[in-house]
């Protein structure tokens, strides 16, 4: 899987600045990226920015065409759809994989992080917030042993950061991923992996029904 490691540079500089309007709803889903207006914002070549161009449509979020450029990428509803499909059953095998009850070392690394994670919803502070629930999922779910299956995790997570967004400026549905991290976190404490895997779906569902009832209001139109 492509992870930013693998591009440094100023490519590097216009890929994270660009994901962080995509992820914070500064770009909308479907907004063009022209190549004269980023080169008015970013200190770079034009080769530069079509490298991170290049970078983001390998990282699922902008879709280049002939003719008509780059843009933010759009789902279709059908698209959320068989994303949270394959994010859905990778999630659960993983979760149903985790030795339990999980280690004390385990627990306090996911707790140090929650609380992390907690500091930056409490400060509205959204790249913190991002960045700390990646962390917390990815951090639990390589319990799994499997190392390919958290990369196709990480990888189909990356494909849904349009669904996810979201979330990340709704007080409510914060609040509702804060509280579902601390049910992960007894449930990991405990035998029974099945009640760990409904979790890690439940979690998923609030971004994902408000998205297909965002786009399903456009496709009607």
């Amino acid at each position: 899987m492509l992870t930013r490691t693998d591009y440094g540079g100023k490519e590097a500089d216009v890929v994270r600045a660009l994901e962080e309007d995509i992820i914070f709803g500064r770009l909308a889903p479907g907004a063009r990226l022209v190549e004269d207006g980023l080169l008015a914002r970013f200190p770079v070549s034009r080769h530069s920015i079509r490298q991170a161009l290049y970078q983001l449509e390998k990282l699922g979020i902008v879709t280049r065409e002939r003719n008509k450029g780059a843009m933010v990428r759009r789902l279709s509803s059908e698209e959320v759809r068989q994303i949270y499909e394959v994010r859905e059953l990778l999630q659960r095998q993983a979760a149903l994989m985790i030795p339990l009850p999980a280690s004390a070392a385990l627990i306090d690394e996911l707790m140090e992080i929650h609380s992390i994670y907690s500091a930056h919803v409490d400060a509205n502070y959204l790249r913190g917030i991002h960045e700390a629930n990646d962390r917390f999922h990815l951090t639990m779910l390589s319990a799994c042993g499997n190392a390919y299956l958290v990369s196709s995790i990480e990888q189909y997570m990356r494909l849904s950061l349009p669904v996810r967004a979201n979330s990340l400026a709704d007080r409510e549905k914060l609040e509702v991923s804060r509280q579902h991290h601390c049910f992960m976190i007894e449930a990991l404490k405990r035998r029974d992996n099945w009640v760990l895997a409904q979790l890690c779906i439940d979690h998923l569902q609030p971004s994902k029904a408000f998205y297909l009832q965002e786009i399903g209001k456009s496709e009607e139109v």
